[in-house]
């Protein structure tokens, strides 16, 4: 009894220990805010719970670190901070602009000081002196890097302070957020005008950008920026990026192909910008580009030759160029890429919540809406509203208060029927493709199934395709960028943080100027093995592994390997109640330190590994179901269980069993009868698995609010409504269904 008294008494003690002093008083008081706030900063840095960051989060850490100490007016030290912040987020100086507004404002507060000259002043000495230090690739993003928004940062400050009325306390949590909303405020509200002008000041001085309305055939107007370097007076190949995010990245992505010694040309799609044509999001690149091409091609700062860069829908845009090809397009970098149709707006055939929010972030207005899309409370009421009604999927954007047309034509076109074909290349026209082709993803990417469709099938119609891939450690933001350090939390292998601007660029300069094969780039396919520190180059997907291994759907506990072969047929039945909306979530613990959720999941797990393996490449197998309904979406998860007893993700599938034969015409299951679904279009992954480590997969039914719901009747999925629920689906999982894992060895 005394020993849990006295747990008490310390748990009661370290939870006071987290309250800070702050008075009321710096509420509305402006100048007793900034007094006691820097106080607040001071006493935030010597808590259990910041130290404790230091070992376990040290990015974490770092990045509390720095705005506590800028607030604590202790800029030098800051500075210093933000140089290790910058060196642990990525290697080879590649974050070297990394929260610079941060890094201008502490240095001009050391300068103010120091030479006893007004703030004004002293920032423009700092920015001089930091600016000199750039790269010119780092040094073209500088104004984007300090376009912080000031009323927002305002808004969000008032709201924190807001929740201090009439309390002369503050807990660990909310002091740290306060920190940081004053400091943004404060930064950004005094150095933002000034850096965005001498930022633009400077590019004035060594670049020539003009804007300019192209008229197409048909009448359309498209916005193009053409950026060139002043030195640059001979034509030189032009780098087109077709951008529909129109606003500050136009002339970023301009100058970025400009500091590599290209002509940069960003040109925006119908309806953005300068245009006052409809916005149709994807239906008129194909056409829409080789007008640009054909235009950028014939000018007098062109050779006549144009390659073609960007990510995502950047990416998706260049496979939709090369769908009607034009003689000045000799290469392109399609970066993590929208598969339209394939894993964008739906993936493998199931819509997902996010394309209303995509749809309202890009036809708002003629630039992009940042504080709609980026209001995730916001959506995340909408979506919760959504799933709680159990209403239809098409009535989402009627719940969303903005019903939108396009929204409404997508959830049209289930199928990847010639409403999407007509988009981008399909089947043989990926035969006439016969330009060179560098393609990037990551592990991590949201749209890496849309990437390797377009690899895979350029590959498989045109038996000579020169198209290269580069597949690693990356997320979205990362494949398109540089390879951070920490993805997902974890750290990535030294060989693979490589900066992708680099390679894309070593690229072009070999197709389009004859210059040397990037390094890299040693053979068709380029992957990094995760947890080895070593490339691997094949000349195919399919040689990224060289055996596979069946996981059935058993548990080693009473067989004697879910590697074997169950020697009787069984299957494990499941029941999930589309009514409930009101279920908590359960998870199953894999260890003392580490759960995994099963709110809709079986969970199998395998036996410990005797010896390390390398997974590469994506799963496949078959699930042999029999369910009571005609329908149902399902999902698949498979994680390495650490020997530490951390859970990390290898790979994962989600497919409409209806469409898991056929994406372009739905079969639908027959009640009661076993039905076998293909795991295609999986998540690729290449990395070695460590002695000792357990094999989990969850299997089992998509049902949340971040997607549709199928509710198994087989009419229309996104007509259906909770009151098509009916029965609760069974399912039959039969136990010589498998997942397929494909294994590498040297």
């Amino acid at each position: 009894m005394k020993i849990k008294i006295l747990l008490a008494l310390i748990c009661v003690n370290m939870l006071q220990a987290q309250k800070l002093y702050f008075p009321k008083t710096a509420v509305n008081d402006s100048l007793v805010l900034e007094k006691q706030i820097a106080l607040l900063a001071t006493k935030l840095m010597s808590q259990p719970t910041l130290l404790k960051l230091k070992k376990d989060k040290r990015l974490t850490y770092l990045d509390h670190l720095l705005r506590l100490q800028m607030v604590a007016k202790d800029y030098k030290k800051s500075i210093a901070t933000l140089a290790d912040y910058r060196n642990e987020y990525a290697a080879n100086n590649m974050a070297g602009n990394k929260f610079i507004l941060y890094e201008f404002y502490s240095m001009a507060k050391v300068i103010e000081e120091k030479e006893n000259i007004s703030f004004s002043n002293a920032l423009q000495k700092a920015f001089n002196k930091k600016y000199e230090s750039l790269s010119d690739q780092l040094a073209t993003k500088v104004g984007i890097a300090v376009d912080g928004d000031v009323i927002d940062a305002r808004k969000t400050l008032h709201k924190t302070l807001d929740k201090q009325k009439d309390k002369d306390s503050i807990d660990y949590a909310s002091a740290l957020a306060l920190c940081r909303s004053y400091l943004n405020y404060k930064t950004f509200s005094s150095t933002k005008p000034q850096i965005i002008q001498l930022a633009a000041s400077k590019d004035a001085e060594k670049f020539i950008t003009e804007t300019k309305d192209l008229k197409t055939k048909n009448g359309n107007t498209l916005t193009i920026t053409i950026v060139r370097k002043k030195e640059n007076t001979s034509p030189l190949p032009v780098i087109l990026t077709n951008n529909i995010y129109a606003g500050s990245f136009d002339p970023l992505f301009g100058k970025r192909a400009a500091v590599y010694n290209y002509v940069g040309a960003v040109v925006n799609t119908r309806g953005k910008r300068n245009s006052n044509d409809e916005n149709n999001p994807f239906e008129h690149e194909s056409q829409d580009i080789y007008e640009v091409i054909d235009w950028v091609s014939r000018q007098p700062w062109s050779n006549g030759k144009v390659g073609m860069i960007g990510g995502s829908y950047l990416g998706f845009s260049q496979w939709a160029a090369v769908k009607k090809l034009h003689p000045a397009l000799k290469t392109i970098v399609p970066q993590v890429a929208v598969g339209i149709g394939i894993d964008y707006p739906a993936q493998n055939n199931i819509f997902m919540n996010y394309m209303l929010q995509w749809i309202q972030y890009v036809t708002n207005n003629k630039l992009t809406d940042e504080a709609d899309f980026n209001n995730s409370s916001k959506w995340d009421s909408i979506n919760t509203a959504w799933y709680k009604s159990g209403k239809s999927f098409r009535a989402l954007d009627t719940i969303s208060g903005k019903p939108s047309k396009i929204f409404q034509r997508w959830l049209d076109h289930p199928g990847y029927d010639t409403y999407w074909q007509k988009m981008v290349p399909y089947k043989e026209d990926f035969a006439r493709i016969n330009i060179p082709i560098l393609t990037t993803t990551g592990y991590y990417d949201d749209d890496q199934i849309g990437a390797m469709y377009y690899f895979k099938q350029h590959h498989q119609y045109n038996k000579n395709a020169n198209h290269y891939l580069v597949i690693g450690p990356y997320d979205h933001g990362g494949a398109q960028s540089y390879g951070f350090t920490y993805v997902n939390g974890n750290p990535i292998d030294p060989a693979a943080r490589i900066s992708i601007d680099d390679l894309a660029f070593s690229w072009f300069d070999y197709i389009l100027k004859n210059g040397k094969k990037p390094a890299l780039l040693k053979d068709r396919v380029n992957f990094q093995v995760m947890n080895t520190n070593t490339w691997k180059h094949v000349s195919s997907l399919e040689k990224m592994h060289t055996s596979t291994v069946k996981f059935y759907l058993q548990d080693h506990k009473n067989h004697s390997s879910v590697f074997n072969k169950p020697a009787a047929k069984n299957f494990i039945r499941q029941t999930v109640d589309f009514k409930n909306r009101d279920q908590k979530d359960l998870y199953h613990a894999v260890s003392k330190i580490d759960s995994l959720k099963t709110t809709t999941s079986l969970y199998f797990e395998s036996e410990v590994l005797d010896k390390d393996l390398i997974i590469s490449g994506n799963m496949s197998g078959f699930f042999n179901v029999s369910i009571n309904k005609k329908d149902f979406d399902t999902e698949a998860y498979l994680y390495q269980i650490k020997p530490d007893g951390k859970s990390f993700l290898l790979s994962s599938h989600l497919v409409r069993a209806s469409y898991a034969k056929n994406n372009e015409v739905r079969q639908l299951l027959e009640p009661g009868k076993t039905e076998q679904i293909p795991i295609n279009n999986s998540i690729i992954i290449s990395k070695k698995i460590e002695k000792g480590s357990k094999l989990v997969l969850l299997v089992g039914v998509n049902k949340n609010s971040s997607w549709q719901i199928n509710y198994g009747t087989g009419k229309d999925v996104s007509d259906e409504t909770i009151r098509d629920s009916g029965e609760p689906l069974e399912i039959k999982w039969y136990n010589d269904s498998y997942v397929e894992i494909p294994i590498y060895q040297e």
